[in-house]
């Protein structure tokens, strides 16, 4: 089997080609190691849409859920079951992948979404994550909510690899940065303990934000040459923030302990406007030492005809430029950010109350 040439490139330019997508089928199916080897697929990434979608969408739980509901189990110990085996298998299946790039090879698992507010219950949901599943190549996602910062710092002083997610504005990626940091700094101050295997990403949202602003362009009337380029030009300045923390001498003795770099990774990279380009998330936005997690969809079109763009490092200037000139159209980027935050974590939310009616019902039907 090789390697799709159009993905390959992407892997060269120095990006982590994640799947965001996963199932029992997928795992069991042998097509996520196809991915792996035909499509330069080193991680995954899940929420609870995803898993929403994978057990409503097939019987391969079946037997499974039967045996829960015959001991009478809760519907959320049947949740963390099912969505904990199925992250423990495709980390097994990873696992090789692990150990070739010391870096990738990873899969995310996120905390329940309704803690998202809630800093200690986020930080005790994580730990217990990491204790069920109990891989090395597990990420625990917890979200970028002002909450959620010292739940992040918490959980990576006890040595726990984590995966921040909805990340939309510029400030709240540089909260992120501090709380990583400071999480390395809580640790280092043991001298027993060790950063092996000990790694983070930042997961930063990207087609969102242009449905957002590009849904408050039209309605300003404002100038549609705008359109289609906040979200790169936002991501773009988010690797800037990433160059000059991670070449700062406060991480510089960090890394001299042995600690790894939180590496950005690019979200949110299904393209929503048809109009665009489908794999604009992916040609612009390849960087050295980044992640870009895509759906299916998204990884077979850059498979059948995506190119690598510019370098990111080039762009900062351009990338300025334009949300400057998005806020000049009178759209409030603030307002923006802390709207697409506000939807996320409820999005999330009721895809996990979905999800948990979805596997209460099956509990019953199965007694």
């Amino acid at each position: 089997m090789t390697q799709n040439e159009n993905l390959k490139a992407l892997s060269e330019a120095g990006v982590s080609v994640w799947l965001d997508d996963l199932s029992r089928d997928l795992i069991h199916g042998g097509d996520l190691q196809r991915l792996v080897d035909e499509r330069s697929v080193v991680g995954v990434t899940t929420n609870p849409s995803i898993f929403a979608a994978a057990i409503s969408g097939s019987d391969s739980y079946d037997d499974q859920l039967h045996a829960m509901a015959v001991r009478g189990v809760t519907v959320e110990e049947a949740l963390r079951t099912i969505t904990g085996a199925d992250v423990r298998d495709a980390c097994d299946l990873l696992a090789p992948v692990a150990e070739r790039t010391g870096r990738d090879g990873r899969v995310s698992l996120e905390v329940a979404p309704g803690l998202a507010h809630e800093t200690d219950a986020t930080a005790a949901e994580a730990a217990h994550l990491w204790w069920l599943v109990d891989r090395p190549n597990l990420f625990i996602k917890i979200p970028a909510t002002i909450e959620g910062l010292p739940a992040i710092t918490e959980t990576i002083a006890n040595g726990i690899s984590v995966n921040v997610t909805l990340i939309f504005s510029l400030d709240r990626y540089k909260a992120v940065m501090e709380a990583y940091l400071a999480g390395l700094e809580k640790r280092a101050e043991d001298p027993e303990a060790s950063f092996a295997g000990l790694e983070s990403v930042a997961s930063f949202f990207v087609s969102r934000v242009d449905t957002e602003i590009d849904k408050r362009l039209d309605a300003a009337g404002a100038d549609a040459s705008l359109k289609g380029k906040a979200g790169v030009a936002n991501a773009q300045l988010a690797y800037q923030a990433y160059e000059e923390v991670f070449s700062s001498d406060r991480w510089k003795t960090l890394e001299a302990r042995g600690a790894a770099k939180q590496r950005p990774l690019w979200a949110s990279t299904g393209v929503k406007n048809p109009d665009y380009s489908d794999t604009m998330y992916l040609s612009e936005l390849a960087a050295p030492d980044s992640v870009n997690t895509m759906p299916g969809k998204t990884m077979e079109a850059f498979a059948d005809h995506g190119q690598v763009g510019s370098p990111v490092s080039g762009t900062y200037a351009e990338a300025a430029a334009v949300l400057q000139a998005v806020s000049e159209a009178g759209i409030d980027l603030d307002d923006v950010f802390r709207v697409l935050e506000d939807e996320g974590v409820q999005k999330f939310a009721e895809a996990w109350d979905e999800l948990t009616s979805s596997v209460q019902k099956q509990l019953q039907d199965k007694k």
